[in-house]
């Protein structure tokens, strides 16, 4: 019976309001028109009466055809929501009346809807970390947590002003490392796309000419001769090749565990790149951990959540063991230790903050450090691999073009 009673008060509770759409004129003869949420069409009516105000339409906002418009939600704009709402609430604006002003100022239908959701939610009862719940995707469970500890220790503006803080930065963090690792990718993509049009269009022109010659090629040349002509007869095949094994890649990786892992290690490992993601994931790893810690959640229950917020496989499988560890009574410092991940320097840094007290403080600060060191590892990357890209693109096209020359100097030494 008890179980029942507590299941009955965490569900969802049904949302009582609708969105209507109304047109009318004013006491001026003006016309009007607007959106309200209410039970039913005739207490709109109601209300816009008492505002003086004759409504002539009232009916429900029609629904997209097909699903919800508008752009997905994005943890920026959850970042911009946090801030925004903890401002209001450090105004002293109720919290029913911030979402209603924060759902009337939006024009991403998406975000509209879900902050009308929570309103609602709210207005039924819920607290704001049972309302966020019904959104999980959008609010994890790092942030459903944080709230529920701000609104138990009476703090939630304060948390949501923490949250808004902590999102911008592990944006800005990941912005670095798609960064880091995209520019590279594209330019290479783009020079093997260039080199396959010159195979598939440019080479044969050029074999045409070359066949009038009656003279020997150079062997250099008849290699992309060779090249050019399979890839005009088989590029079907090759591009099936190449779009197949991505697929299954991507679909092994997906699902295998053991792949994964695989991957992350093969990349932490990579020269330079492996560097910046350990730097990330560390600088995660402590923001996440200091953020939690600080908004008073148990130090095991903050670890529970914080290993997957690094983003990276093998620190959450360290974090999960430093959790177990510090569960049966070691110091968190001795449980980092122990994974061989962390470096000397966050080891050290964690067992001050633990004698004195400021675990949070001294978290941050190195949080702080390693994100400083992503965006001068970042910056020295993307100096060191212009150079590098050019020689490699130089390399492909250049050849190609040399290749194709290198008969007409023949004919012309001949001559």
């Amino acid at each position: 019976m008890a179980t029942t009673k507590a299941a009955a008060a965490t569900a969802p509770r049904a949302n009582p309001f609708e969105v209507f759409v109304w047109e009318g004129t004013d006491k001026r003869g003006v016309k009007l028109k607007g959106e309200s949420q209410s039970k039913s069409a005739n207490l709109v009516r109601a209300e816009l009466r008492k505002q003086g105000i004759n409504p002539t339409i009232v009916k429900p906002k029609p629904k997209p055809l097909f699903g919800k418009a508008g752009k997905r939600i994005s943890a920026l704009d959850i970042a911009v929501f946090s801030r925004q709402i903890a401002t209001m609430l450090q105004s002293g604006v109720p919290m029913v009346q911030s979402f209603e002003i924060l759902s009337g100022g939006q024009k991403n239908p998406r975000m509209k809807d879900m902050l009308e959701d929570i309103r609602n939610s709210i207005s039924g009862g819920s607290s704001l970390f049972e309302s966020l719940g019904r959104h999980p995707v959008q609010f994890d469970e790092l942030y459903r947590n944080l709230v529920r500890a701000g609104e138990g220790a009476g703090v939630l503006d304060t948390v949501l002003d923490t949250l808004a803080t902590y999102k911008e930065r592990i944006e800005a963090l990941k912005g670095k490392i798609k960064k880091a690792l995209f520019y590279p990718i594209g330019v290479m993509v783009i020079a093997i796309l260039v080199s396959a049009i010159l195979l598939i269009f440019v080479i044969p022109q050029f074999e045409e000419v070359f066949k009038n010659f009656g003279a020997e090629l150079p062997a250099f040349t008849m290699m992309y001769v060779h090249a050019s002509r399979f890839m005009v007869s088989y590029w079907w095949l090759v591009l099936a090749i190449v779009a197949g094994a991505g697929f299954a890649f991507f679909t092994i990786f997906q699902r295998s565990e053991k792949v994964q892992h695989m991957v992350d290690r093969i990349m932490l490992k990579l020269p330079i790149i492996g560097q910046i993601l350990h730097q990330s994931a560390i600088a995660r790893f402590a923001r996440t951990l200091a953020l939690t810690f600080k908004a008073g959640v148990p130090l095991v229950e903050a670890l529970e959540i914080t290993g997957g917020a690094t983003g990276s496989i093998v620190y959450n499988e360290a974090v999960k063991r430093i959790g177990k560890d510090v569960a049966v009574g070691y110091q968190l410092n001795m449980a980092m230790k122990q994974v061989d991940v962390f470096p000397h320097m966050v080891t050290q840094m964690t067992a001050i903050g633990e004698e004195s007290g400021a675990l949070d403080t001294m978290l941050f600060k190195v949080a702080e450090f390693y994100e400083q060191e992503v965006n001068n590892a970042v910056d020295a990357l993307a100096s060191l691999l212009e150079p590098f890209i050019m020689v490699i693109i130089g390399g492909l096209v250049g050849s190609m073009v040399l290749a194709m020359y290198l008969p007409i100097f023949k004919l012309a030494a001949t001559i």
